[in-house]
């Protein structure tokens, strides 16, 4: 969750001269991306993305931003502007689009592509503009130009939003690869452009502001590949995410190498491969892609499977295999190559994922032990050369962890902006630019909102705990028959458990202490069924954390005997 700021309140009203920013996710994680820009009562959205659960979010499908700042403004929202086709980024448009289906949707051509299959698996037709590096677009108040930006997905763009109050400019997700796969490199002289002309606030990708120097190149990684795809005696099973086309490209030209067919497996990693050859952003050699039930037939040195995964995800294609719960048996001679870098937070559940390959017999390739990939974001290096040649007035670091988001700002400082100047914040602090200078003038909701089960904003955090309470504690049931008259028990409670790892009848001890608390509730004259069942689940609760060190959901029933 975002940190609460007890001692910021809500924004006051926006100077007609002012330009407003609310970053709704993407600030303290890496995940959720999403921006509003506020001039003379207009909105503007720069991405909607998605956050994956955690450990401790059992059940949860994915996280959203919490819409409640745009509640009764939604007419006002002139566009959304896309920066590029992550999930992180796109993935919140359905639902967003779902409190007003008619928001401009605006992007390049492969974005744009990935996000209208997205919204027709949800009956949304998008209204959409499609946009290219050097392009002008004027957006209610908002005059905005795209430039091209090097990332690990083509076609990703930054955005400079011209307004009466100043200009932004908006990286999105970059880096500054020199040699990329597709030669589409960031524009600097159009940074550069831009710094001579003013940047008055500068929003800048911080994921990799820790990392020293420059990120690598695309095409470093290729003799690494090679390697895998010239060594593995069987089957090849890479797993990637269903948007990173450049390194999927990279699979297929060792594949045409070593005389490989390739297969795609899983929903989404078919629908955007599709889309990337379809609009030739994807060179594949004729008679290549095969179906993955050919598979069978084929030799297994001859076979590449290209899958979902690479994160643990628990319905991935990968985890599926790991688990012996796909069709595609993982065994001896096979060998898995994990082709992205882990996300922060899902260590464990990757972990897991190599560990259950291995158990079958896998050899699994990953960046612990092989160059295998790089980073789509750019390091400090090339932070601190955007900043020298941008020199912007203000700056506020997006899409990042704190630690991320703090060591962007020292970068900024270092090159000599004014740290008064430089604004950390949380998701929902208001942040307002009046004047040429930038000031936290209060806080919005900006919590996470649950998608479970296509449920929308129905699972709370209390439920979560909940969840993880029956999956490590377990959970007993207390049914106790109380005279209504009396308050006391007419006879001992059953106690009925689940997952407790010990016989039930070690709650018999706790008798006593429902004995005590209903003897309480009435010299209080309380009688009512719900409060003693909260009084119940107390007392059992108490006890069992005291006598065994465990803390079970308690669910007391009481009948009025």
């Amino acid at each position: 969750m975002s940190h609460p700021h007890p001692e910021l309140k809500a924004p006051p009203a926006l100077p007609r001269n002012g330009l407003r920013v609310v970053a709704l996710g993407g600030l303290g994680e890496v995940g959720r991306n999403m921006a509003v820009f506020e001039h003379r009562g207009k909105l503007l959205i720069i991405d909607c993305g998605v956050l994956f659960p955690e450990e401790h979010q059992p059940g949860v499908d994915v996280i959203l931003p919490d819409f409640t700042f745009l509640q009764g403004r939604w007419q006002d929202v002139v566009g959304v502007v896309l920066t590029h086709g992550h999930e992180d980024h796109i993935g919140g448009v359905p639902y967003l689009l779902k409190e007003r289906q008619d928001i401009p949707v605006i992007g390049s051509r492969l974005t744009l592509a990935f996000i209208t299959a997205k919204l027709k698996e949800h009956r949304i037709t998008p209204k959409t503009t499609q946009v290219a590096e050097g392009d002008r677009l004027s957006l209610g108040p908002f005059d905005c130009e795209f430039i091209a930006v090097n990332h690990s997905i083509p076609d990703g763009l930054a955005v400079a939003v011209r307004t009466s109050a100043g200009t932004v400019l908006h990286t999105g997700d970059f880096k500054m690869d020199q040699f990329p796969l597709d030669d589409r490199i960031t524009d600097l002289r159009a940074f550069a452009r831009l710094g001579e002309e003013g940047v008055d606030l500068f929003m800048s990708d911080s994921t990799n502001a820790e990392v020293p120097g420059f990120t690598t190149g695309e095409k470093d990684l290729a003799p690494a590949i090679d390697t895998v795809f010239r060594t593995a005696p069987g089957r090849i099973v890479v797993s990637s995410f269903a948007s990173h086309v450049h390194r999927i490209q990279q699979v297929i030209d060792a594949a045409a190498q070593h005389h490989r067919k390739v297969a795609f497996v899983g929903r989404s990693m078919v629908r955007n491969m599709k889309i990337a050859q379809d609009l030739g952003y994807l060179n594949v050699p004729r008679g290549m892609i095969v179906d993955a039930k050919q598979l069978d037939s084929m030799p297994p040195n001859k076979v590449t499977l290209v899958c979902t995964g690479s994160q643990g995800e628990p319905m991935a294609a990968l985890s599926r295999m790991a688990n012996r719960d796909h069709q595609i048996r993982i065994g001896e001679g096979d060998t898995v190559l994990l082709a992205s870098s882990q996300i922060p937070g899902n260590e464990n559940a990757i972990s897991r994922i190599i560990n259950g390959l291995t158990r079958w017999g896998a050899k699994v390739v990953h960046q612990g032990n092989a160059k295998v990939h790089v980073s789509g974001h750019a390091s400090a290096g090339e932070l601190v050369y955007c900043y020298n040649i941008i020199r912007p007035r203000n700056v506020m670091p997006v899409h990042g962890e704190w630690r991320h988001l703090r060591a962007n700002a020292d970068l900024a400082i270092a090159t000599g902006i004014d740290p008064e100047n430089v604004v950390v914040v949380d998701d929902g602090m208001v942040v307002d630019l009046v004047k040429g200078r930038v000031k936290v003038t209060g806080k919005v909701r900006a919590g996470y909102v649950y998608v479970s089960a296509g449920s929308v904003g129905d699972v709370t955090e209390d439920e979560l705990r909940d969840r993880v309470t029956l999956s490590q504690q377990g959970t007993v049931t207390v049914i106790a028959l109380v005279d209504a008259d009396t308050g006391k028990l007419t006879e001992p409670p059953d106690f009925v458990g689940r997952g407790l790892g010990a016989d039930e009848k070690v709650f018999d001890a706790a008798i006593p202490a429902i004995e005590k608390a209903l003897a309480e509730a009435a010299s209080h004259g309380i009688g009512d069924a719900k409060e003693l069942e909260q009084r119940i689940g107390r007392a059992v609760s108490q006890w069992a954390n005291r006598k065994h060190r465990r803390n079970p959901l308690v669910i007391p029933v009481v009948i009025d005997a």
